[in-house]
């Protein structure tokens, strides 16, 4: 039987948001599996503490770059750096986001257009990046870390469902503008994750929605699932794994909802 996977060993990978939550735990996956990962993140210095950690524990070996993957200056320069450093792109992980949570008649715009412009705008601006590279070498992997609300929807979650469904878009446009030149796009749809990201939602949506912090865990977020289990960064980095170093074009323009059961389709 042909082995559909790849060795990621000497890959160069891109993961945005990678200092910390999902991209550090996707980053270490990649390096573990022996993959040259640049941890891109807005933090410097946590990106690059979060580098040294991971080349430390190989095989592989990760450097950190600063990322701003809402301005194009600062996306092509960090591209630039890497294929200056290691040749070429061969995978690229668009994690970066945030959460803004409000009632859509009391949604500022400015949030509304920050939130939108991290998801959307960091996912548009680091393809448009790192296509040229894939074309060139004839294969490529893109990833975009969507969400159950890519395919779902929650109060309280206007511009960040807006974003996720965007994601899925972006990635299907790519994958059948890609796919003759072996650059293939997937979106991975997590969860509940307990991340930093999560846990600052907590309270958030407990005060809009006037129930418990309990509450919001155990009906809101876990609800649905089928064991009352958060969703771990660490099932995430597996489905990252899997898309990056799947060797055909059999699965682009796909994603995987990874959720307990929260979400099923």
């Amino acid at each position: 039987m042909t082995d559909v996977l790849q060795d990621m060993k000497g890959k160069i990978c891109i993961v945005t948001g990678a200092a910390s939550g999902i991209g550090k735990a996707i980053a270490a996956r990649y390096v573990a599996s022996g993959a040259k990962v640049a941890i891109a993140d807005i933090a410097l210095d946590k990106a690059e503490a979060a580098a040294k950690e991971l080349t430390d524990q190989g095989p592989g070996e990760a450097m950190g770059i600063d990322m701003d993957v809402t301005s194009e200056e600062a996306v092509n320069s960090g591209v630039a750096k890497v294929v200056d450093t290691w040749g070429t792109v061969d995978v690229l992980v668009s994690n970066a986001g945030v959460q803004i949570v409000h009632k859509l008649e009391d949604f500022p715009f400015d949030e509304w257009k920050k939130l939108l412009s991290i998801h959307l705008d960091g996912a548009f601006l680091t393809s448009k990046a790192v296509i040229p590279h894939m074309k060139k070498q004839g294969s490529g992997s893109i990833i975009f870390m969507g969400s159950v609300h890519s395919k779902e929807a929650s109060p309280l979650k206007s511009a960040y469902v807006t974003a996720k469904h965007g994601l899925l878009g972006l990635a299907r446009v790519i994958s059948k503008e890609g796919g003759k030149d072996g650059v293939r796009a997937n979106v991975i749809c997590p969860g509940f994750v307990k991340t930093p990201l999560v846990e600052k939602q907590i309270p958030e949506q407990a005060k809009d929605l006037g129930i418990s912090e309990e509450e919001v865990v155990s009906d809101v977020m876990l609800g649905e699932t089928v064991d009352t289990e958060f969703t771990t960064v660490e099932d995430v980095a597996e489905i990252a794994h899997l898309f990056a170093s799947f060797k055909t074009n059999a699965l682009t323009g796909q994603s995987v909802v990874v959720s307990h059961g929260w979400y099923m389709n």
